[in-house]
């Protein structure tokens, strides 16, 4: 998921070709305050305006406690962004102040509430805040403001973090929804923020979000599934449905690895991923059926 600021039409018409899943129109940090209103308009023009074929579009908020959170949701959740994300959630009472937002703003039911995890109330209600509603499907970590409140420093690895990022994970993954690691600030940083992408994916993430383009190709690499992964998926697969059409136990031996049920949930779920990613890349442009006639 890339953030793009949502006053930048020049960014906004790139993305409309960018190897991203989905985009952040933010109307948050990468927007000043003297162009909030400009930012509004475009990123509800951009949301309305369908032009960004599968990517999923979602516009970032304000913070409920900012001057320009209403306006905000007024603005961006009558056009249907497939989720309003906001910063700063740290309880259900915000989870539910905001979401009576998005209503009476008339946000479609198919829009979504994602939530900014990254304050230590946050994580430490991470449990409560993850299911205080049907309609907050998604969650980002906000790992620099977590850093920040945590005084702690930003070291490779992110040690200071993990205790944070598996609490959250954990909170998410019991709710059974979707959460996205944060932010790699380096962007000269290819071998670091490689190694984060890593580390993300190994966590449990089902995702990251980007600051910049040039991280858009080795994070579709790095959490995607790869060959390797996908032709011993198939495998797991093959010799368990043998198995069982053979009338043999729960338990079958793959390259001498024993298999269970579990891992062949797992499998199910790569292939799963490996189809979308290739549904997508073979998917015509928007607009191209038509075009063709």
């Amino acid at each position: 998921m890339l953030y793009l600021p949502g006053a930048n039409e020049r960014a906004l018409e790139k993305a409309k070709s960018l190897p991203a899943d989905g985009l952040i129109l933010d109307l948050e940090d990468a927007v000043a305050p003297d162009a909030k209103g400009e930012a509004r308009e475009r990123v509800a023009a951009a949301v309305a305006g369908g032009a960004y074929g599968h990517r999923e579009l979602v516009a970032r908020v304000n913070a409920l406690d900012t001057a320009w959170f209403a306006d905000d949701v007024r603005a961006v959740a009558p056009a249907g962004p497939a989720a309003v994300l906001v910063p700063k959630v740290g309880s259900v009472d915000d989870v539910r102040t905001i979401e009576d937002a998005l209503e009476a703003a008339g946000a479609p039911e198919h829009t979504r509430l994602w939530a900014m995890l990254e304050t230590p109330a946050a994580i430490l209600r991470a449990a409560e805040i993850t299911t205080a509603s049907t309609r907050l499907t998604g969650f980002v970590m906000g790992t620099n403001d977590l850093v920040k409140e945590l005084r702690a420093q930003r070291v490779p690895g992110r040690a200071p973090l993990l205790p944070a990022l598996a609490w959250a994970l954990l909170a998410v993954r019991a709710a059974g929804k979707t959460v996205l690691d944060g932010v790699y600030n380096d962007l000269d940083d290819a071998e670091g923020f490689e190694a984060e992408c890593r580390q993300g994916r190994e966590l449990g993430f089902d995702g990251k979000t980007l600051i910049h383009p040039r991280q858009l190709e080795p994070c579709n690499r790095i959490f995607a599934p790869s060959a390797a992964e996908i032709a011993d998926a198939r495998e797991v697969i093959d010799a368990w449905e043998a198995a069982q059409r053979a009338g043999r136990g729960g338990v079958v031996t793959v390259n001498g690895r024993m298999i269970e049920n579990l891992h062949v949930e797992e499998a199910r779920r790569a292939l799963a991923q490996a189809e979308a990613i290739e549904a997508i890349a073979v998917r015509p442009p928007r607009g191209a059926d038509h075009a063709s006639r």
